[in-house]
């Protein structure tokens, strides 16, 4: 089965679920945590039932009909098995999301930035992952103007930026056995690593085209 099969099959199953639960639901659920992990936000039943397995689906549509407008086609199609990874591992971390959303209104108590940790981990350990694979393109990886620019800075930046979210991707699963400060280790190691590889990106292009 493809991966683009088994994020359908999930989206599928999400609205099923939302379908049958919704009878057994409070008229409000709780859709919204703080950095805390504590509830700070609810919905109507139906929206916390439907809300996000239509963003699943939208996203799942994007990933879908985005390389269709690619210009650079053929450098996407040399990582599609990655690139249809990371919809089925964006979809998968949204029904996880999901899960723990309707356990919550049900009555379960959990901190859910540290039930996220190690859902968030996975899918930037991921990202690193596909970062290192990723061919010059417009709509997946690190698009800087100096990496889009040049295939050179383009590859080691995304080199770089693999290792980098790799970490992330692990420093983030800690935040499960840590829960004062499990959105700091979620949060401020992606971020960090944005900000590297952003700069990185125009010290590499500078580097190469210096004195042009």
């Amino acid at each position: 089965m493809k991966a683009n099969d088994v994020s359908l099959l999930i989206i599928v199953l999400s609205f099923f679920i939302g379908a049958f639960s919704y009878a057994y639901m409070p008229d409000i659920m709780p859709t919204h945590w703080n950095a805390q992990g504590e509830i700070d936000g609810y919905m109507d039943k139906f929206w916390g039932l439907f809300l996000l397995p239509m963003i699943s689906f939208g996203i799942f549509a994007l990933f879908v009909y985005l390389p269709k407008f690619e210009p650079r086609k053929n450098n996407l199609e040399a990582f599609k098995d990655y690139y249809e990874g990371i919809a089925l591992i964006t979809v998968g971390f949204l029904f996880y999301i999901y899960i723990l959303s309707i356990l919550a209104a049900i009555g379960y108590q959990f901190n859910m930035v540290q039930m996220m940790a190690p859902a968030f981990g996975a899918l930037l350990y991921y990202v690193g992952v596909v970062l290192e694979k990723t061919k010059s393109n417009f709509f997946v990886g690190i698009r800087t103007p100096w990496t889009i620019s040049d295939e050179v800075v383009w590859e080691k930046t995304h080199k770089l930026g693999g290792k980098l979210f790799k970490a992330s991707g692990i420093i983030a699963l800690f935040g499960a056995f840590f829960k004062g400060i499990a959105f700091v280790l979620i949060i401020v190691p992606v971020l960090a690593s944005s900000v590297v590889v952003m700069i990185y990106s125009y010290l590499e292009y500078r580097k190469k085209h210096k004195g042009e």
